[in-house]
């Protein structure tokens, strides 16, 4: 029978009610829809950049962002990767929206085989693992997990799931969340995909439980911005049958609490920065969005982006200035424009 071993620290609480006031604070708001429409395209567009990111995908966010809305007919590995964890995404949220899932083993399947559609043997696709595998380090690319058995599979997710319908109204969602999470990817259930596939059910499982990350937050952004110390923290070093009576889930569910209060507070952040003010107009968004994305904008830049002319693309610069939303800087031709 599966029984983590895990400590409530004093950070688990601190964190625990820290996640809870923020989210209470963003639902107890209202944003206009056009905001928040742009907000749930750019989680999309994170969440899809960094869980592959995660796994070694080279692509930059700029084309993961081209990819998610041209969707090219012939495409790489890489960039079906990212358009199937974005059909995976969209997916689960149907059925998060709907409620009309059960969080089991035919879901973390389903997930999968979208994930995995076309990048791997269709008998491997969708199905868990009848073989052994290894887990890699993604810089040295040598072994350092070997997970358990394949026999040992379909019963180890068995008393996880019975784990997870026994202490749903007794345990914290979060905690069950991060546990979840760790011990999916322990028993490493696929022969790939394993990774991406947690971290999708995961968000599941905590809009399942009360907390729908799915619309404006990016739950796999955390990790991707250190990936050694995510890998660190939610996998194991060795062999499986030496390790798990050993494993404690505390350290990892610090982490993963520091995670999403990071996102959300990310998440915040930006809302108030795209509802500070009603006198922003489009061509002022185009100039936010181009600082978003490079880091800085010079009027040059700006003129290839629109047709205002250049006395009236000053008054643009010059009004998000007076909203305090950007800084210039420089003089003369070297001036330009971040985000304040």
């Amino acid at each position: 029978m599966f029984d983590p071993k895990y400590t409530i620290t004093n950070k688990i609480l601190r964190n625990i009610k820290r996640i809870a006031e923020i989210a209470t604070h963003l639902n107890s708001r209202s944003f206009p829809k056009v905001v928040l429409v742009e907000m749930e395209q750019r989680a999309r567009e994170i969440s899809a950049f960094s869980s592959t990111s995660i796994e070694g995908n080279p692509l930059p966010l700029t084309d993961v962002k081209r990819i998610l809305k041209n969707r090219p007919e012939h495409i790489r590995d890489s960039e079906r990767e990212v358009l199937n964890y974005n059909k995976a995404m969209f997916e689960v949220n149907g059925l998060v929206k709907a409620k009309k899932f059960l969080c089991d083993v035919s879901l973390v399947v389903k997930i999968q085989k979208t994930i995995t559609n076309g990048l791997i043997e269709k008998h491997r696709s969708g199905r868990i693992r009848t073989e052994p595998v290894f887990v890699n380090d993604p810089k040295t690319r040598q072994a350092v997990y070997l997970p358990p058995d394949h026999k040992d599979v379909q019963k180890l997710l068995k008393e996880l799931f019975e784990y997870l319908e026994k202490n749903s109204q007794t345990i914290d969602p979060l905690i069950l969340a991060g546990i979840f999470h760790k011990q999916l990817v322990i028993i490493h259930p696929f022969v790939d995909g394993n990774g991406r596939t947690a971290r999708l059910a995961t968000k599941a499982l905590l809009a399942k439980m009360g907390l729908d990350t799915f619309d404006l937050f990016s739950f796999e952004n955390y990790y991707n911005e250190n990936v050694s110390k995510y890998f660190t923290q939610v996998g194991l070093f060795g062999n499986y049958y030496d390790l798990h009576h050993k494993v404690d889930f505390t350290l990892w569910l610090e982490y993963f609490t520091d995670g999403i209060i990071d996102e959300l507070l990310r998440v915040k952040k930006e809302l108030e920065r795209e509802v500070i003010s009603p006198d922003i107009k489009e061509h002022h968004k185009i100039i936010l969005e181009h600082i978003k994305e490079k880091g800085y904008i010079a009027d040059r830049d700006y003129a290839t982006l629109t047709k205002r002319a250049k006395p009236t693309r000053n008054l643009d610069f010059n009004k998000l200035i007076d909203l305090g939303l950007i800084v210039k800087i420089g003089k003369g031709k070297a001036t330009y424009y971040k985000l304040k």
